[in-house]
């Protein structure tokens, strides 16, 4: 204990016994990796220091003392808390590991459902086009012919395009995060890829029995490639995350499975905000653009191929536990261990 008597000579022996520490724990705070022992010191240290910084502050007339231990106690904070990194660092990693990596390492269950969604929206288009009386039974005569005549072209030019990209990537967004958010129970993400799958083959059905179809591959190809197939990663990874409850790997609990799992889901919700934008910019600007239809759908296969050549490059060099960490303790913990 400090004690008011005998004030500077106290002091100085409280340097003293508690100094050695005070420079440990600045040593353990500088270092770039630590050992599970050296963590456990690092906290032990920490949780002392701050004790003794409390006392310092409340009795001691040395400010310059004081605010020492107040910097090797924030810094050792910062430490086992995690400390913010540059902005741009953060996103570079994002756009080349933790995003690329997360889709990549999912391919099996969205490729799954590509395949799945693909197969049935064809069956449903072929379907209705061979039975005129399935398209009257979904939306009625008169509005299949409305759809025909006008219907479908009209909807991408009813607003102004930059208002039309708003609305597609807000919309398409808030499918893909229902999908995410609601694949642990798995149901409701078939749900909303047999209503999506119902829609285009109900629609794509209607058009090409009036002989229509070029139009409605023309209009959906250019910006659907890129579109659907993020709402197909979207419900890929929000069905993992569904199976890692149902069936946990070896050595985990469902718990931990589903943590995983979610933190993974994360990562791929926040790129798939920005290829909703693009799908966006695609659909309200060259899906409706006055030239032919091969130029347009060139133009969205390209982007789409880019997507996947972007995916299928850096995804594999993308590292297993390339989460969006921020050096706690137990990231800490892992990069001592390995």
């Amino acid at each position: 204990m400090i004690r008011e008597r005998g004030w500077a000579v106290d002091l100085d022996a409280y340097v003293a016994e508690h100094g050695g520490e005070w420079r440990r724990l600045e040593v353990l705070t500088g270092r770039r990796r630590l050992d599970a022992d050296e963590i456990d010191e690092l906290v032990v240290l920490y949780q002392r220091a701050a004790t003794q910084l409390s006392v310092l502050r409340s009795r001691s007339p040395d400010p310059a003392l004081v605010g020492q231990l107040s910097q090797v106690v924030l810094r050792a904070r910062a430490r086992l808390t995690g400390r913010p990194r540059p902005s741009w660092a953060v996103v570079g990693r994002f756009l080349l590991s933790g995003f690329p990596g997360a889709v990549y390492r999912a391919w099996p269950w969205w490729c799954g459902v590509a395949t799945g969604f693909t197969l049935l929206s064809f069956f449903l288009i072929w379907f209705v086009a061979g039975n005129p009386d399935t398209a009257a039974a979904f939306i009625g005569e008169q509005a299949a012919a409305e759809l025909v005549d006008s219907g479908f072209a009209d909807y991408y030019t009813e607003y102004s395009a930059p208002t039309f990209a708003v609305q597609l990537w807000t919309h398409n967004a808030w499918v893909a995060a229902r999908c995410l958010a609601a694949g642990v129970l798995i149901v409701p993400v078939l749900y909303l890829l047999w209503e999506n799958a119902l829609n285009i083959g109900v629609t794509g059905g209607v058009m090409v029995s009036y002989g229509r179809g070029d139009v409605f591959f023309g209009l959906i190809t250019p910006h659907g490639l890129l579109e659907l197939t993020g709402v197909f990663v979207a419900a890929g990874v929000g069905l993992r995350t569904g199976w890692a409850w149902i069936s946990p790997p070896a050595g985990l609990t469902r718990g931990q499975s589903v943590a995983r799992a979610g933190r993974e889901a994360i990562l791929v919700a926040v790129g798939l905000v920005g290829l909703f934008a693009v799908s966006a910019v695609i659909e309200a600007f060259i899906t409706p653009a006055p030239v032919p239809i091969p130029f347009r759908v060139a133009a969205g296969a390209a982007i789409w191929l880019a997507f996947l050549v972007y995916i299928l490059t850096l995804g594999p060099r993308a590292p297993t536990a390339t989460l969006v960490d921020h050096e706690v303790v137990g990231a800490t913990r892992r990069d001592g261990e390995q």
